[in-house]
C-alpha cells in the first residue's frame, strides 16, 4: 500500500501544470547574516537559449523571475546562488497544492536575456491588446533589472485533493 505522502504527490505533468497556472512564487535566498530574505515574485519560464516562447512552461523551460539589479536577493544570490521557492494555493486543508523547489539560481544581466525574462513574466500576469505592447513593456520594465534563473535541483509537491478523507 502506498504511503500517504506517495498518495498526495503530484507527477511531473501535474507539476508543470500547477506552476503554469497564474500564481506568485515565494523564494527565499540567504541574508548577509545568515537568515532568510524571502520574497513574493511573479514568475515566467525561458527556454535553454534565454528566450520567451508563449507555450514554454516548466519541464522544457526554466523558471525565471525579473528584479531590480540592486534587490537585496539579488545581493544575496551573487554571495550565495542558493534558493528554495514554494508556489502553494488552497484554502482548506482538503483543497491544499504546493510545489516547492529547490536548487540554484544564475544571475543574468545581458540585456537580451532580461528582456526575454521580463516578457516571460509580464506575458503571464498583464493583459496587452497589442502584440507590440508586451516587447514595450518589456524594454521598458528592463532597465535597471536582471533576470534570475532558478536551477531546479529537487522537487516537492502535494495535493490534498488526492486525500480520500476529509479533515
Amino acid at each position: 500500500m502506498p504511503s500517504r505522502r506517495d498518495a498526495i504527490r503530484m507527477s511531473d505533468d501535474e507539476v508543470a501544470g500547477f506552476l503554469g497556472g497564474r500564481r506568485t512564487l515565494n523564494l527565499a535566498s540567504f541574508g548577509p547574516d545568515g537568515t532568510i530574505h524571502l520574497v513574493a515574485m511573479w514568475y515566467g519560464f525561458l527556454d535553454s537559449a534565454n528566450t520567451y516562447d508563449p507555450e514554454i512552461g516548466f519541464g522544457p523551460g526554466e523558471i525565471v523571475i525579473e528584479t531590480f539589479a540592486k534587490s537585496q536577493k539579488v545581493a544575496n544570490f551573487r554571495r550565495n546562488p542558493r534558493f528554495t521557492a514554494l508556489v502553494e494555493a488552497g484554502d482548506d486543508y482538503s483543497e491544499l497544492q504546493g510545489v516547492e523547489v529547490v536548487g540554484t539560481v544564475e544571475v543574468l544581466d545581458d540585456p537580451a536575456v532580461v528582456v526575454e525574462s521580463c516578457k516571460a513574466v509580464l506575458s503571464r500576469y498583464q493583459q496587452f491588446a497589442n502584440p507590440g505592447d508586451l516587447e514595450f513593456a518589456a524594454e521598458f520594465a528592463a532597465r535597471k533589472r536582471v533576470c534570475v534563473k532558478l536551477h531546479v535541483d529537487r522537487v516537492v509537491s502535494w495535493d490534498h485533493q488526492k486525500l480520500d478523507v476529509a479533515y
